[in-house]
């Protein structure tokens, strides 16, 4: 244990054994029912090919199960105050009825989402030093103050870790100059591996490898980690990114304490990438703000394409 494109399909017969072992995993709790509403968008189906939406979501104990991330293409962690985490899913085209629970932005996030475009971000607030960096950033804004009529809350569990969104209801954004996530085979230099751990001050995630779903298998806190619409959750590639990071300026002048950090995922650095069995040591390097993050391996400096599937991108930062 380490602590730290052309796409391509899996067979039918794989995809229906990962179907039954992860309903197997299945939701603790039903998927949220969104309140009927009379505001009315043309359906997911009419979204620009490659505009995404992304949607910040709360993870902590009284947060799980979340709803719609097993519709999502790339999930991203990052580090918050007092040493916990939140996650940013982002979706493709394809959106889900109801996403959540939805939480408030952070400085990190308008750095790391300027890479597709300009996306649809859904988030419940923030510090109000970040307002201005919000407004200006390559977002949609589309927070409960934006569109009001997008999110509803589940009276099955206690505020502030009960707001969910329609995305239905949302804006769309401006899809990228060029594909974010970057498919292909894999290289030459892996090694076999069947298990990673990432922790943080206040969490930790385990990925295990499975063969009979071709996913890394996700766990949080030592359960796996699920979404009621999907059971327990499974990558096709895994990424540990070690950024650049310092404490958010704008959490220091609301005088929060709790070392808030921000990280740098413009610039380029060392990676992890864990994909088809297999722990790649990388370089990955993000010139500017509208481009992608491209990885390769370190030893060879091979291109480093994902998985077809879900990705996990894990923030780590250096000082």
């Amino acid at each position: 244990m380490t602590n730290i494109g052309t796409q391509r399909r899996l067979p039918s017969a794989m995809l229906a054994v990962a179907a039954v072992v992860l309903a197997a995993c299945g939701a603790a709790r039903p998927v949220p029912a969104a309140p009927a509403t009379s505001t009315t968008r043309p359906t997911v189906s009419t979204v620009p090919v490659g505009a995404a939406l992304a949607v910040k979501i709360d993870n902590i104990d009284a947060a799980r199960p979340a709803t719609g991330l097993g519709s999502a293409e790339a999930i991203y962690v990052e580090q918050v105050e007092g040493g916990l985490t939140r996650l940013i899913a982002v979706f493709g085209p394809q959106w889900p009825a109801v996403i959540g629970p939805v939480r408030s932005a952070r400085t990190t996030d308008l750095d790391l989402l300027a890479q597709y475009g300009r996306p649809t971000f859904a988030y419940s607030g923030s510090a109000p030093a970040l307002v201005p960096a919000l407004r200006s950033a390559s977002v949609v804004n589309a927070s409960p103050t934006d569109v009001p009529g997008a999110y509803f809350r589940d009276p099955g569990r206690a505020a502030p870790h009960n707001l969910y969104v329609r995305p239905a209801l949302l804006p769309t954004g401006v899809a990228p100059a060029a594909d974010v996530l970057s498919f292909g085979a894999a290289p030459a230099g892996g090694t076999p591996a069947t298990d990673q751990r990432v922790t943080y001050p206040a969490a930790s995630y385990e990925f295990r490898w499975s063969p009979a779903v071709h996913r890394w298998l996700v766990l949080m806190d030592g359960t796996p980690f699920r979404s009621t619409d999907a059971g327990q959750l499974g990558a096709a590639t895994v990424v540990v990114q070690h950024v650049q990071s310092y404490v958010d300026p704008v959490a220091e002048r609301a005088g929060d304490v709790r070392a808030t950090p921000v990280y740098r995922t413009v610039g380029s650095g060392t990676a992890t990438v864990l994909r088809d069995g297999m722990f790649y040591s990388a370089t990955w390097s993000r010139p500017q703000p509208a481009t992608p993050t491209r990885f390769t391996v370190a030893a060879s400096g091979l291109t480093l394409p994902f998985a077809a599937g879900p990705v996990w991108v894990l923030l780590v930062g250096t000082s």
